[in-house]
């Protein structure tokens, strides 16, 4: 697995392992970390490319389980957390299986649906997750999946890159992660402290918002009363990328009240 590192940190303070979402990489300028580099001015940041993505090897199927797994073993002897949307759920299991090395967790709209499947919004969009899973086509090429993903919510189709179309087959091969049963007593439990950031998804195109920020919304806002989280709204539907000054600032914060005194 790829690790980029960014900063070496200061005396005593922990590091801070990232974990991307679908279609993307670690310092992916579009929808990865890039905009969280400056960041790396007081803490170490490793920023991994999850298995199939980036510069880590192929792989037949990636797995937020396995995903899982992988962060444990960057968290070290402890280090701060920050997941988006499909990495928000192998951070919340990493959490969950490991919770001595966390000593924060930050869930950037996490796409674990199934923790709130009991509001409509979000039982109405597994439904049709489900289903649209099942009803992908034999043959699709990445490319075709890429387009279709996003020209479907009215979203503006990034450019077919290498790296943009071997994200898109290892998205196609994933096991879903929206279905995920992440237990959320341990991480109510945990002693360390949580953030959820999240989009008011203002701008976004009408499908993307109904189809995506809906569900997304709910489930922020049912893990973050769950766990305990401070719950950090911003304008936007890409908080890391669209706001970085107020969600580097969040996440500043944070590490800096986590630290040993």
């Amino acid at each position: 697995m790829h690790v980029t590192v960014w900063g070496d940190g200061g005396a005593g303070r922990a590091p801070v392992v990232f974990v991307h979402g679908i279609l993307t990489w670690g310092d992916d300028e579009r929808y990865g970390f890039a905009a969280q580099r400056p960041l790396a001015d007081r803490y170490r940041l490793l920023v991994m490319d999850r298995r199939g993505y980036g510069r880590s090897p192929d792989i037949a199927h990636s797995d937020w389980a396995v995903d899982a797994e992988d962060i444990v073993g960057l968290l070290g002897t402890g280090a701060h957390l920050v997941g988006h949307a499909y990495g928000g759920v192998g951070a919340m299991a990493a959490a969950v299986r490991r919770p001595d090395l966390v000593r924060s967790l930050t869930l950037i709209q996490p796409g674990a649906l199934r923790p709130a499947e009991g509001h409509p919004v979000v039982a109405e969009a597994l439904a049709r997750a489900r289903a649209a899973t099942a009803a992908l086509p034999a043959g699709l090429t990445p490319e075709e999946f890429l387009r279709g993903a996003t020209e479907s919510v009215g979203m503006a189709t990034p450019e077919p890159t290498p790296e943009r179309l071997r994200a898109a087959a290892a998205t196609m091969a994933e096991r879903p992660c929206w279905d995920a049963d992440i237990p959320l007593g341990p991480l109510a439990g945990a002693p360390f402290p949580k953030l959820m950031v999240s989009g008011d998804w203002a701008g976004a195109p009408e499908q993307y918002r109904k189809y995506a920020g809906e569900p997304l919304i709910a489930c922020a806002e049912h893990i973050a009363a769950a766990i305990g989280a401070e719950h950090l709204v911003v304008p936007g539907y890409y908080p890391h990328t669209q706001q970085p000054d107020r969600v580097n600032a969040a996440l500043r914060e944070l590490w800096d009240g986590a630290e040993p005194v």
